[in-house]
């Protein structure tokens, strides 16, 4: 099968599109650059990536889905070379079957739901610009933000490094003993580490971040350090909200 048609059929893209994603350098097969559009692969047997992540044909072996809640101090790769707790020593046997990798990251103090699978063509379309599901974070932030601080939020804002944000809906969800409060937020741009950010900017001390739903998918009551399969309802919800 030709290259480009293999990432179209993984859902990564249309053929035309393929072919300058291959042009760009950001499609490796087998570890090097292909040479050409028309590079004849086995998506079952070629390790096929883009930006470094692998792509899945539909022929290929079966695809997983987990949803994994992820705790405070755990890094989001695969590996650590400072010897951390990674989400991938969480997933036990399931982390050994297949080439599963975490869908985006969460950062290492944030907790919470972190989607991890083994199709390449849902990674990318998940983690695409374009494509941005929105996310909804419980934040507890100590004391009582003000009301100006609240309507900032909500009305878009632009980060002490110059980046500007969409308005974001944010309300008071609760509170958190004597502490302070639970915000919750729902996020729709990919800009890293934005809560914490925002409300660095804010005068806010964040005490807890959690990311309780990605698009269709909830958290639930996944245990703090658990996992489970995604169903099959899920994993169609999913795929829909992202059009494959």
């Amino acid at each position: 099968m030709r290259l480009n048609k293999a990432l179209a059929q993984a859902g990564v893209c249309s053929r035309r599109a393929a072919d300058e994603l291959i042009a760009s350098g950001r499609v490796t097969v087998n570890g090097s650059q292909p040479d050409g559009m028309g590079m004849a692969v086995d998506p079952a047997r070629d390790d096929i990536r883009l930006d470094g992540q692998p792509v899945l044909s539909q022929n290929a072996e079966t695809p997983l889905y987990y949803l994994l809640n992820k705790p405070p101090a755990v890094v989001t790769t695969a590996s650590d070379p400072e010897g951390r707790q990674t989400v991938m020593d969480l997933m036990g046997a399931a982390g050994k079957r297949g080439r599963l990798f975490p869908v985006g990251r969460l950062d290492f103090f944030s907790e919470g739901l972190l989607l991890l699978t083994t199709d390449g063509g849902l990674a990318n379309r998940l983690m695409h610009p374009s494509w941005h599901l929105p996310k909804v974070y419980e934040v507890t932030v100590r004391g009582m933000p003000t009301a100006q601080a609240l309507k900032t939020m909500q009305s878009g804002m632009t980060l002490a490094e110059g980046e500007t944000l969409a308005p974001i809906p944010v309300r008071i969800a609760g509170t958190a003993g004597e502490e302070g409060v639970v915000l919750e937020m729902k996020l729709i741009q990919g800009i890293n580490r934005q809560i914490r950010r925002m409300c660095r900017d804010l005068g806010l001390t964040i005490l807890r971040l959690v990311r309780v739903s990605q698009g269709p998918i909830r958290l639930g009551d996944v245990p703090r350090g658990k996992y489970r399969p995604l169903t099959s309802q899920e994993v169609t919800d999913l795929k829909a909200s992202v059009g494959l």
